[in-house]
């Protein structure tokens, strides 16, 4: 019985020890997720915290911004991420579940703008569309080309069958799927705004109104190309009839293999984007899970680094990679923020 007794107390020792060591062995690694969009930046701020500073090089995944946001609103614990990147802001019913799953503080990062583009090859013909001819090209469902006021199944195969300006060659488009920021945000600004160019769709209820104009067609023109935009870019510089849809940031990084078409006239470029002029921008987050500061390390400093003048400025390092700085005075009032670790509070949203 001794026996038993002394083994007893060995092994609840043992746990006792495990417990009290398990915050401190779980990760000294910053765990970082999201979009696809934000990564290149992200990536860039982290290899700069990894060598500039004693805390390890974060560690990146890119898994869409809605993949992002799951996982990080999952749950508090070193298992789940500490901070996620979104190129759209956080939804309502995202800020709802991570507070039922209890991750109650977070800070939202507005880090500046992105625009979506649509690019093709520079072997190809650099293509003019209006948002109404994006929507006709990729809606599963489209006003009836006869006249009336009712929709049909997408009929237009080429280009050229939409507007007879355009190339006459078949619509074949690569794209981001559901899971992606920049689906979401190229649904609600490109394929919304060009549908509510049709006054029977833009008087429908809003939520029929929403299912028309972001239903992307199923019957092949439009392919899903997954969260990898390298994959779009190496299609693009091997099939000149096919484009592809992204962010600004990717089009900067491959500028020499691809270009940009215009849209409404008006070329994508810092200056368009920032100034609203270009009819597709958006802006560019990140989220911190405050229950994670203090127990994985570096987790302020990272935050430190990404929103400082040297970093996300007008003459910042981002800039070099694409970024479009938020006006100077949002920056201070971001980045004190952030420094403050200033809880959201839903309302925002």
């Amino acid at each position: 019985m001794m026996k038993l007794k002394t083994a007893l107390a060995s092994v609840a020792l043992a746990g006792s020890i495990a417990a009290v060591s398990t915050p401190a062995m779980a990760r000294d690694t910053i765990s970082i997720v999201g979009s696809s969009t934000v990564y290149p930046f992200a990536t860039v701020v982290a290899e700069r915290f990894g060598r500039n500073t004693d805390f390890p090089t974060p560690k990146l995944e890119s898994t869409g911004s809605g993949g992002g946001l799951k996982l990080f609103c999952e749950g508090v614990g070193t298992e789940h991420p500490d901070i996620t990147n979104a190129s759209r802001r956080m939804k309502k019913s995202e800020f709802d579940m991570c507070q039922q799953n209890g991750v109650e503080k977070i800070t939202e990062v507005r880090i500046g703008a992105d625009g979506i583009v649509i690019a093709n090859s520079k072997d190809a013909e650099k293509m003019d569309l209006s948002l109404e001819q994006i929507f006709l090209a990729l809606a599963k469902e489209v006003p009836n080309p006869d006249g009336g006021d009712e929709l049909v199944a997408n009929p237009y195969e080429k280009w050229s069958d939409i507007d007879s300006s355009l190339p006459d060659m078949e619509i074949s488009v690569m794209g981001p799927p559901p899971t992606s920021g920049t689906r979401d945000a190229f649904v609600e600004i490109a394929m919304e705004g060009g549908c509510k160019q049709f006054d029977f769709i833009k008087s429908m209820a809003k939520s029929d109104m929403k299912s028309v104009c972001h239903s992307m067609r199923e019957d092949g023109p439009f392919v899903e190309a997954g969260e990898n935009d390298n994959l779009i870019v190496q299609r693009l510089s091997r099939d000149a009839d096919t484009l592809g849809i992204f962010g600004y940031s990717f089009l900067m990084e491959n500028s020499g293999q691809i270009q940009a078409a215009t849209i409404g006239g008006v070329e994508p470029t810092p200056e368009s984007i920032s100034a609203e002029e270009y009819p597709v921008a958006r802006s560019l987050y990140f989220y911190i899970k405050q229950a994670h500061v203090g127990v994985v390390p570096g987790i302020q400093e990272y935050v430190a680094e990404f929103t400082s003048e040297g970093t996300w400025g007008d003459n910042g390092y981002l800039v070099d990679v694409g970024l479009i700085p938020n006006p100077r005075e949002d920056r201070m009032k971001i980045a004190k923020r952030a420094k403050d670790l200033e809880p959201m509070t839903g309302n925002e949203l």
